[in-house]
């Protein structure tokens, strides 16, 4: 499983990086994933703008920094968007980047995982309703954490505390990724059949 792990803020010292290295770190302790770190910040796009929903526009003119972000993203068999919820949504930049997507999510499978207040978990909600439409698959699974971030190192890296906790962080990530690849082994095997 070819999986990206999307960062959703892009504002100077964000925890949301460390939050997503960690995802990556462990996803990459898993057989079958292979895992790539996907930031925003190095996807810098204009407020959406078009005319119409890109869904419905065939005479579609995409801007080069747009078409940038989709052929990444349509790269990927499998995503973990991990956001953090600015007032009990998800970031501006995260709901614009996904604003331009058509096809690129299709019958593919995404989980969430936030951080915040109440763990992000609205963030989480909102977040679930946006990629439902953009016609990805949201695992029931979502990795909610207060607080998460004093022990996750900047290179993504948990502490000992959190490692140790059988009912923490750790191995609701470990679940989580696990959940996520057997969706995506479903789905792949299935859209290769239609194809």
């Amino acid at each position: 499983m070819k999986l990206a792990v999307i960062v959703g803020s892009t504002r100077p010292n964000r925890q949301t990086l460390k939050q997503a290295k960690w995802v990556v770190n462990n996803a990459k302790l898993i057989d079958g994933i292979e895992a790539e770190l996907v930031d925003l910040a190095d996807y810098p796009m204009p407020f959406f703008d078009e005319p119409m929903s890109p869904r419905y526009n065939p005479n579609r003119e995409i801007d080069p920094a747009v078409q940038k972000w989709l052929t990444a993203l349509n790269g990927f068999e499998a995503y973990v968007f991990v956001t953090p919820e600015y007032n009990h949504s998800i970031t501006a930049v995260l709901k614009n980047s996904l604003d331009y997507v058509t096809t690129e999510l299709n019958r593919k499978p995404s989980a969430i995982v936030s951080h915040g207040s109440v763990g992000g978990a609205r963030a989480a909600v909102a977040l679930r309703e946006i990629l439902a439409e953009s016609r990805s698959v949201v695992i029931p699974n979502v990795v909610a954490f207060l607080g998460l971030m004093d022990g996750v190192d900047d290179d993504g890296n948990a502490s000992e505390a959190v490692k140790a906790n059988p009912y923490g962080p750790e191995a609701a990530l470990k679940g989580t990724l696990s959940e996520l690849k057997w969706y995506s082994d479903a789905l792949t095997k299935a859209r290769t059949q239609d194809s």
